[in-house]
């Protein structure tokens, strides 16, 4: 899962390297077993060779589409906080990529729910002071854990010493 190391400045370091949570596969998964399902039940109660050929090409590109492409880019997006900016990267045949520089990010908060809660995951966002506005990181592990460090990230780039904020 690590970031290529061709995509790191000279001396920059890797502290967090992450992807979206597992639970994106969740939906895939769900639409997996009833496209499968659906497949076998044609299997059996259908006669017509020709219709059961037609019905399991459908569900393959039902399968490419709904659970191989979610797989996919689940698999190639990761989100990277180095010692000097946040890199995102997803896509496999169009290939996206943002870099922010740390010194740009002005607040970092995360927001979960009772079933983010139940599976360690929440929403990281970071806001910054240009006109982007913010950039939602969605179903971040342990996000509680990744905005700690990006905090203590943020307060050693600005040169801010750690205990003595705005006093």
């Amino acid at each position: 899962m690590a970031i290529s190391n061709k995509l790191l400045n000279p001396g920059e370091k890797v502290i967090i390297d992450t992807r979206t949570h597992v639970k994106a596969l969740l939906w895939p998964l769900v639409c997996l077993v009833v496209l499968l399902a659906v497949g076998t039940y044609s299997e059996v109660s259908l006669d017509n060779r020709t219709f059961k050929w037609v019905i399991w090409a459908v569900l393959a590109v039902g399968i490419v589409w709904f659970v191989l492409k979610p797989l996919v880019m689940w698999a190639t997006a990761t989100y990277t906080f180095t010692d000097r900016r946040l890199i995102t990267r997803s896509g496999v045949i169009v290939r996206r990529g943002h870099d922010m520089p740390l010194a740009r990010i002005s607040d970092i908060a995360y927001e979960f729910g009772p079933i983010d809660r139940l599976l360690g995951c929440g929403t990281l966002v970071i806001s910054d002071a240009s006109t982007h506005g913010q950039i939602e990181l969605h179903d971040i592990p342990q996000v509680e854990d990744v905005q700690r460090k990006v905090n203590e990230l943020l307060l050693q780039s600005h040169g801010t010493p750690g205990g003595h904020e705005g006093v």
